[in-house]
């Protein structure tokens, strides 16, 4: 019988389900690629039937199901917290005791419930904590033997940060920092006063960034501002915040405006508004800020382990600049970072806790990592991609040889299209890797404006990441290793680089953003940055296939890569998805499979959507 592990995410953000069989990671996948919801929390139950079924295994199957935080624990921590800042904060009280007396308390009785849905078997349900399922995600799969395992993001059950040993099947923790005080939501809250939404708009916040103007009286001004009033920070990372300025501990909102607004002489910024150069500003001092206190953390996660390796999650582990920076700092030998850092890998943590812990199994670790490129999700063959096809009564070429089709990509990329990249297995985790991205030609002035305002339908200054051949890394970038998952940011080699105009300090944000600052536009951010995925021919071969054809015949080794989906929408999961994400935007081409859409030969849609009115960018 296989040791077969079921873990889950769920009720709060971003649930998901992943399978492991024997401690190999079968299939892995978040609930919102299902419903269409994004960031959906309900139990993941479309995921949990994919792992299941992706393995050929049922609930009876199963050795334990396991759930990646405790929530007694997490109820305590609520109530503890309601009593210590009595009597503020009683409407927040009132309206999540009920939900928590009704359903989350009794979470054991609510996972059989729903695991009841999905067969009449009953597995053991085991509970590792929220930060030991964030420390399983990062230190099992990574390559390494022992490691510092960090784990940072907004709030689990009480802990905020901690800081561990890896070694072998065991995990240490050393040291844990509590809520309320956490780097995650201290980050969240700024998110929030920027106008930005809590739990999804904090890369628009890091991309924000470096719109802001590094070394003036305002970024500095307000670092200052942040240090001495709103958090204590100490030499080893450990932080405390002033809870004067936050409500998120027993309110409904992140910040008390009132206070900020007189901290920083800025008002929180209205959703959806301009943005000006303060709130730039403000960003950028933020992100500085985070990334000294991450530098902190590290270095003490050095001095406690004594380990010359360092893994990675939580969501602070996503901010993918500051990694690049503690990479290049060179304070550890490798560093690796769990691909789905944030609660989704919460499921994957889960399990492999409960395999190597529970179980007792040991480990070999895989000199690239287990994740096998974060290729974990639903795949459709040739049958599927029919169907699709005749619903729509879509016009194709199908093409059975790999190089042919990437040459006739190939080209349409260099000619300026905007090209749905849809194959193999869904990528586990928040980025697309090149099986459900939309990509284009990374030379192409025009090319980021075109998919952030006429695809994506989203924030004109929103970056785009490239994906280069792992061979050619060094002849594009500032980065001497491999970066498959996406999560580290590095600066584009001075050899494509182009001088700014004079007048650049005084230009908008979007007069700075569509200033040409090297011969790779569409991928370059404004600090001459770019969040690098390097592709190889061992993982994704189709996709490498792609991206050295395209160096072939116009001599570029990458392109750009974003998700394939719009605002608002999770990434694509299914061919029917891909084909009307293509059909509703101004994507020029879509390649699912071996098969090639092109737009112009399409037939109309009756119910064609105008979302550009629908985000207010038409």
């Amino acid at each position: 019988m296989p040791d077969a592990i079921l873990g889950l995410s769920a009720f709060y953000h971003d649930s998901a389900a992943v399978l492991l069989v024997d401690g190999k990671i079968i299939a892995a996948a978040q609930e919102e690629r299902f419903t269409r919801i994004k960031h959906d929390s309900a139990f993941p139950t479309n995921a949990a039937r994919f792992v299941l079924d992706e393995a050929g295994l049922t609930l009876a199957d199963l050795q334990a199901v396991a759930f990646y935080d405790k929530p007694y624990l997490k109820f305590e921590r609520l109530l503890e917290t309601y009593n210590g800042f009595a009597p503020k904060g009683i409407s927040s009280f009132l309206s999540s005791m009920p939900v928590w007396i009704k359903e989350k308390l009794f979470m054991r009785r609510m996972l059989k419930e729903e695991l009841a849905k999905l067969g009449t078997a009953k597995p053991r349900l085991l509970f590792p904590e929220h930060h030991l399922s964030h420390a399983a995600s990062a230190f099992f799969p990574s390559p390494f033997q022992e490691a510092a395992i960090l784990t940072v993001d907004g709030v689990g059950e009480w802990a905020t940060t901690t800081i561990c040993k890896g070694s072998g099947k065991d995990i240490t923790i050393l040291k844990e920092l509590h809520f309320p005080h956490s780097l995650g939501l201290l980050y969240s809250a700024f998110t929030a006063f920027c106008g930005f939404k809590v739990n999804s708009g904090e890369y628009k916040l890091m991309g924000l960034a470096p719109y802001g103007i590094e070394g003036s009286a305002a970024v500095s001004r307000w670092k200052q501002a942040i240090y001495e009033q709103l958090i204590d920070v100490r030499d080893d990372g450990s932080m405390l915040l002033n809870m004067d300025y936050f409500n998120y501990a027993t309110g409904l909102t992140m910040c008390q405006n009132a206070k900020w607004e007189a901290l920083f002489g800025l008002a929180p910024r209205k959703p959806e508004s301009e943005i000006s150069q303060e709130y730039m500003d403000l960003a950028l001092a933020i992100q500085q800020v985070t990334e000294e206190i991450v530098f902190k953390l590290a270095e003490t996660a050095k001095k406690l382990t004594g380990c010359r390796n360092l893994v990675m999650a939580g969501g602070v582990a996503l901010n993918c600049v500051a990694n690049g920076k503690l990479i290049r700092s060179k304070a550890f030998d490798d560093v690796w970072i769990q691909p789905a850092a944030g609660d989704a890998g919460g499921a994957l943590g889960a399990a492999l806790a409960a395999h190597h812990i529970w179980r007792g199994a040991e480990r070999t670790p895989d000199p690239a990592d287990s994740m096998q490129g974060a290729y974990l999700g639903p795949e459709f063959d040739t049958v599927a991609i029919g169907r699709t096809i005749r619903k729509f009564n879509a016009v194709c070429t199908r093409y059975d040889d790999l190089t042919a089709l990437c040459s006739t990509v190939a080209d349409h990329l260099a000619n300026g299209a905007a090209v749905g990249w849809f194959q193999g297995r869904m990528e586990y985790g928040p980025r697309a890797l090149g099986n459900r991205s939309i990509l284009g030609d990374p030379r192409h002035p025009e090319m980021q404006k075109k998919l952030n305002l006429k695809i994506k339908y989203r924030e004109g200054f929103r970056p785009f990441a490239p994906s280069v051949l792992e061979e050619e890394i060094a002849n594009y970038f500032e980065l001497d290793r491999p970066s498959p998952y996406m999560l580290i940011v590095a600066p584009v080699a001075q050899s494509h680089r182009r001088p700014l105009p004079e007048n650049y300090a005084g230009m908008s944000l979007y007069d700075r953003l569509y200033v040409v600052r090297s011969d790779i536009p569409a991928i370059t951010h404004v600090d001459y940055s770019a969040r690098i995925q390097s592709v190889s021919a061992r993982t994704n071969k189709r996709y490498w296939t792609l991206i050295n054809q395209f160096q072939k015949q116009h001599g570029c080794g990458l392109v750009v890569n974003t998700s394939f989906n719009v605002r608002g929408e999770p990434i694509v999961c299914t061919p029917e998805d891909a084909y009307t994400c293509f059909m509703r935007t101004n994507m020029d081409c879509l390649v699912l499979g071996d098969h090639l859409f092109l737009k112009e030969e399409q037939p109309k849609w009756d119910d064609q959507h105008d979302w550009q009115s629908e985000f207010g960018l038409d």
